[in-house]
């Protein structure tokens, strides 16, 4: 409904491309320090922003080079982390951690170009070499069957159960606007909950083959698949990589070729360190209402190569909404919500000081 590159603000909500994810956490952090100086004069507290726009599209390569060759650039005491919701009761949405990823495109070959689909009784289709092979590495269950894959996936611990059994999933509503009428396995409660953020996924993105346009028919040459693997703390992603490649030479599919991305790990910051606490009084005394802690986003982002595995907390709010559709058209943020996000991040440099 409105042009990607474009702004439009109607009924209360600016429409933008990355609004939510992640521009309008940004430039709410930017304002938050302006209008702070505004008010107070010179700034409590030593502020860095970091700012890349890799990530959506190359997996911060070159932000985990930064950090490996000058981690010195990002000493700090803590990360403000990148986006968040605003619930619909007001609350803030604290994220503590997010999921580590793997990206792989599975491609299977035979024959040097199209055929006729004539062929396809005595010329090997590869789309159908996909399709078998998907078959082998998850279940119907959505289990993945990939040896070894779940071997270093901890259970949550006490003190994590208590904080899940406090966050608040939005069952209905969600169902609601996706038009759905359930989810996973009839999962509700707590097992969902402990689903979405302490395991790990196997995803199918997107599968490309052939001609499935009007007319002819085709036996094609090729056939792909692009997965991506949500990875929680311990799962490392090329040793993930490596049981996937070890996964299909065991059943037959040596000639499948993986072309992979490097990934990045998960990451998780401990909800009672000290600096977690001055955010989590700075959204309690903005908003009235303690935040919701979400223990681990399940999206990724390449937060544990710059702050977990430098030792630095990372503390994650933004300025969506449940319905800000991001990845997809039309995506928003509430104006309401924007203006609270920059009073938040102002509080924060507040309370910090």
């Amino acid at each position: 409904e409105s042009s990607p590159f474009g702004a439009e603000i109607r009924e209360g909500k600016l429409i933008a491309r990355g609004s939510a994810d992640n521009k309008g956490a940004l430039m709410a952090r930017i304002c938050a320090v302006h209008a702070y100086q505004k008010v107070n004069g010179a700034l409590p507290v030593n502020i860095k922003f970091l700012v890349e726009g890799e990530e959506e599209s190359g997996g911060s390569r070159h932000i985990k080079h930064l950090a490996a060759t000058q981690p010195e650039l990002l000493q700090a005491d803590l990360c403000i982390w990148e986006n968040g919701f605003v619930n619909n009761d007001g609350s803030f949405e604290v994220k503590l951690g997010n999921k580590g990823i793997l990206t792989v495109k599975l491609v299977a070959k035979s024959a040097n170009t199209d055929l006729h689909s004539s062929n396809a009784g005595i010329i090997e289709n590869p789309a159908w070499r996909l399709v078998w092979a998907l078959n082998t590495i998850k279940n119907n269950r959505g289990e993945v069957l990939i040896e070894h894959f779940y071997d270093k996936v901890a259970k949550p611990t006490e003190r994590e159960k208590v904080i899940l059994e406090q966050m608040d999933l939005e069952e209905e509503e969600m169902l609601a606007r996706l038009g759905l009428d359930h989810f996973i396995l009839n999962l509700r409660g707590n097992e969902l909950k402990e689903k979405l953020v302490f395991q790990p996924t196997c995803n199918i993105c997107g599968i490309h083959s052939g001609y499935t346009g009007k007319g002819k028919t085709v036996l094609p040459s090729e056939a792909w698949v692009k997965i991506d693997f949500r990875l929680v703390p311990n799962q490392v992603p090329k040793e993930i990589l490596q049981h996937l490649r070890n996964h299909l030479d065991s059943h037959g599919f040596q000639d499948i070729k993986i072309l992979a991305s490097e990934g990045t790990q998960a990451s998780k910051t401990d909800p009672g360190d000290p600096f977690v606490k001055k955010v989590m009084k700075a959204a309690t005394k903005l908003k009235g209402i303690p935040p919701r802690i979400i223990l681990m986003n399940p999206g990724s982002g390449p937060m544990y190569d710059l702050c977990q595995q430098l030792g630095i907390p990372a503390v994650g709010f933004g300025v969506g909404n449940s319905d800000s559709r991001k990845h997809a058209p039309n995506e928003n943020i509430l104006i309401k919500d924007y203006l609270d996000g920059i009073k938040m991040a102002a509080t924060v440099i507040h309370e910090w000081a």
